[in-house]
């Protein structure tokens, strides 16, 4: 090798080690600089896009695959003037987040990040009073977007929607993954989510579009998509069990979603009767995020082969729970289907037609659902027919003797067509009938009493009006003619008699007894039906 050859393999080392030392001491100096100038653009990024002030307390930086950032402790703040209205929450906080690009993208501006994985999200949104202070100030934070995000994916988040009013508290909402596309300023975000319903226990899994994000006013941010909520536990709910499947779609802002939507329960029960029975729904529902409450309009439900409709509302009370008012409107439905939700007697007491409309209350607290359950309303009766052998032969044979055909007032008679209708209450797991008219061919009782919803015991008390005398309603002559005397005392306001009558006892013990002269059944024998 010539020494001119040598001259020159010598300055290109010289150069190359020159230009290495000159990359190490560049990659050293981007490395050290690289950390405030991401924070410095996360900061301005956030602080232009949420017009807020914005909080960063630990960034972490390393370019040995690239740019690898991983950051703690990111805190969003509402705008200035919600936050001098009274709101101190961070509207964003971040417990971790990481992200990934080419080391390039410190050069470019904006910085493009293909994907954002954060953990621990909490998204407080102030009360709507605080929130529209907000919108009378124009823009404070106004810099450039200097970083853009593609996706965001965010694990173990909460969302909570806060509240001025004393007698509500924030509602929260437990995210367990979200999944942010095509994340931009300006246009709405897709989402993929799966969100963690505590009451009744389950998942929702939900797709959509969210926003564009409304800086002044987050309530007012658009949402829409679709969910499923599958397997969800009613037994997580104190006096209700079976599991519930549902499908629907929502769409409006946060603090207004409409959901349109079915549900299917194939063994819904109530802990009066533990006894499963299909309940499928089709629903339409106000639910205002920011407190929580939820207004049905309307409800169409199916519980066996019966169908009615609901309307109310699920309002949300401070500390307590909830508070359910429906009102529900059966126009004709199978009587056995209600009592076999409601009643442990099986089977059913009576079966027949239903209608009514009635008031349902369900108060918050920790007691079951049918301990809290009041109701009150008018119903109506038809085609009925007593399951009990013995009771359904009382009404037969009381209804011939009401007709003056005593002779074929026995067992195992045709039975008679027969209504019912009256006023009732329900609360502390009884039925209470404050008036109550049964009418069947010859007579009418009118009735007043108590009926336990555990088919335990039921107490009426009232009377019978016959279309015959007191002496036509024995088939004996002599018991004939020993009535006749008195049988004009029974007789009024043009009926053949008006007779008090005693309807008590439990599901294997009723008594069904005319108490002619005042005694109540304890003290007399069981009518057999005999004379």
């Amino acid at each position: 090798m010539t020494d001119r050859s040598r001259r020159i393999w010598r300055r290109v080392a010289i150069g190359a080690l020159i230009a290495t030392t000159g990359f190490f001491i560049a990659g050293e100096i981007v490395l050290h600089n690289a950390g405030p100038i991401l924070k410095g653009r996360i900061i301005e990024t956030l602080s232009t896009r949420f017009d807020s002030h914005v909080e960063l307390d630990n960034l972490d930086v390393s370019i040995g695959r690239g740019l690898e950032v991983g950051g703690q402790g990111l805190r969003i703040f509402p705008p200035d003037a919600v936050v001098a209205a009274g709101a101190k929450q961070p509207l964003l906080a971040v417990r971790n987040f990481h992200f990934h690009s080419g080391v390039s993208g410190l050069f470019l501006k904006p910085m493009h990040v293909a994907a954002v994985s954060v953990t621990g999200l909490d998204i407080n949104i102030p009360p709507r009073e605080m929130r529209q202070q907000g919108d009378q100030h124009a823009r404070k934070h106004k810099g450039k977007i200097k970083i853009v995000v593609d996706e965001i994916l965010c694990d173990d988040s909460r969302l909570v929607i806060g509240t001025i009013k004393p007698d509500k508290d924030p509602k929260t909402f437990a995210l367990r993954h979200i999944e942010m596309h095509e994340v931009g300023p300006n246009a709405p975000w897709r989402y993929d989510a799966v969100l963690t319903n505590a009451v009744p226990r389950g998942e929702i899994q939900s797709r959509g579009a969210f926003g564009p994000w409304q800086t002044e006013s987050p309530g007012d941010s658009y949402v829409d998509g679709h969910y499923i909520f599958s397997h969800a536990d009613l037994n997580t709910i104190k006096g209700i069990g079976g599991i519930l499947s549902s499908v629907g779609d929502f769409k409006g802002r946060l603090n207004r979603i409409e959901v349109h939507g079915t549900t299917h329960t194939p063994d819904f029960s109530l802990d009066t009767a533990n006894r499963g029975i299909l309940l499928d729904t089709k629903f339409k529902a106000i639910v205002d995020g920011t407190s929580g409450d939820t207004y049905l309009q309307p409800v169409a439900a199916k519980l066996g082969e019966s169908s009615f409709s609901v309307r109310g509302a699920v309002i949300s009370v401070k500390g307590k729970g909830h508070r359910v008012q429906l009102d529900a409107d059966i126009p004709g439905a199978r009587i056995q289907d209600f009592l076999d939700l409601a009643v442990k007697t099986q089977p059913p007491v009576l079966t027949g037609t239903l209608q009514t409309k009635t008031r349902i209350t369900i108060e918050p607290g920790q007691e079951s659902v049918t301990q809290k359950l009041k109701s009150r309303g008018s119903f109506m009766l038809g085609q009925i027919h007593f399951t009990n052998t013995a009771v359904q032969d009382k009404v037969d044979m009381l209804s011939l003797r009401a007709r003056g055909e005593p002779k074929k007032a026995k067992p195992g008679a045709a039975d008679v067509d027969s209504r019912m209708q009256g006023d009732f209450s329900i609360g502390d797991g009884r039925i209470v009938f404050s008036r109550l008219i049964y009418s069947l061919p010859g007579a009418d009782v009118s009735l007043a009493g108590v009926y336990s919803m555990d088919g335990q015991q039921f107490d009426f008390k009232g009377k019978v009006m016959t279309k015959a005398t007191l002496r036509h309603m024995v088939a004996s002559w002599w018991k004939s003619w020993l009535l006749t005397p008195v049988s004009p005392f029974f007789k009024k306001d043009g009926v053949g008699a008006e007779i008090p009558v005693t309807i008590s006892g439990t599901r294997s013990e009723p008594k069904f007894g005319l108490n002619l002269f005042g005694h109540s059944d304890k003290d007399k024998p069981r009518n057999s039906g005999k004379e």
